[in-house]
């Protein structure tokens, strides 16, 4: 059996949701020049908090960002080439001007992506919209094919249970895959969809 540690329905596999998302409602500045997403869930929390983000283009970590951006009624500027945080950095320095973006985000970021907009003159509005909690699981399987799609959704499994030889992982990116201590399948491409293709053929 497939299992996909992640909240989003796809035919042949099942759900196991182990963790959920706490969202902010805090007051934001919109006086920016762009908005920067990381995540679908930084366009849902701000979505949640006010209507004003929809007119402020946005720079998104990749195409399922970028489409919750269209989907919501955002304004896509430009999405990255590749779906990592430091490659994000990198583009927008070579694509924009020193700028005013806004970044909202979840508590903990893992790339550098703030550090390196900041020095080189970016005026970088970082703002906490949303954290990602670990969740209970009803069951556990015994054995099974595990994609992850993010760290969390890695701490958040083990932390209930012990890696078994019944198990294979999967790896949404490279990332996702550098918080595992073991044998895991990277996908090449950063969507769900392709960890699934990956994982059928593992069958």
């Amino acid at each position: 059996m497939i299992y996909l540690l992640s909240n989003q329905k796809f035919d042949g596999v099942e759900n196991l949701s182990v963790i959920e998302i706490e969202y902010k409602n805090i007051d934001i500045d919109f006086d920016v020049d762009y908005l920067l997403f990381t995540s679908k869930n930084g366009v849902i929390g701000i979505d949640k908090i006010s209507d004003k983000w929809k007119k402020i283009p946005s720079i998104c970590i990749g195409e399922p960002t970028a489409n919750k951006v269209k989907e919501l009624g955002g304004i896509v500027q430009y999405v990255a080439s590749k779906s990592y945080g430091d490659e994000l950095a990198k583009e927008i320095l070579i694509n924009f001007s020193p700028s005013k973006i806004l970044f909202p985000r979840a508590k903990k970021v893992l790339s550098n992506i703030i550090d390196v907009l900041k020095d080189n003159n970016f005026d970088i509005i970082d703002t906490i919209i949303y954290e990602t909690k670990c969740k209970k699981l009803d069951y556990i399987p015994k054995e099974g094919i595990f994609i992850f799609t993010s760290p969390s959704t890695i701490k958040c499994f083990l932390s209930q249970t012990n890696w078994k030889p019944t198990y294979k992982a999967i790896a949404i990116g490279e990332k996702t895959a550098s918080f595992f201590d073991g044998e895991i399948v990277t996908s090449n491409i950063q969507t769900i969809e392709n960890c699934i293709k990956i994982a059928k053929n593992m069958i």
